[in-house]
């Protein structure tokens, strides 16, 4: 077993930069993460994404905590979510949505079979 230690996730760099897959209009958006995946398909690591509206795309269920910024989810069929540096949020499997970021957001994250 291999154990990985975030420090200083505020600050840490993150090397991956992409635009997201399914941008809903300028300016759009980039992510950035350090992923981590184990063998049992946990995958778990930090999260940030720049200003912009988008389609989440991701099927399994996701544990995160806002680390900084602001934005808003709203689930198919549900009521927007506002967002903050420090909340935290249980996305349930087969959530889909829209992201709005309104500031740029960095989150940890653990996405669960």
């Amino acid at each position: 077993m291999s154990i990985e230690h975030f420090k200083n996730t505020a600050q840490l760099a993150l090397p991956d930069s992409n635009p997201v897959a399914v941008p809903l209009g300028e300016p759009i958006a980039i992510t950035s993460s350090h992923d981590i995946e184990h063998a049992d398909g946990v995958a778990a690591g930090i999260w940030e994404c720049t200003p912009g509206r988008w389609r989440r795309q991701i099927a399994q269920q996701e544990f995160c905590h806002f680390i900084t910024g602001r934005c808003t989810f709203t689930p198919d069929g549900g009521e927007p979510m506002h967002i903050q540096a420090g909340d935290a949020l249980l996305l349930p499997a087969n959530t889909f949505g829209i992201w709005d970021i309104e500031e740029t957001v960095r989150k940890s994250f653990v996405l669960l079979k």
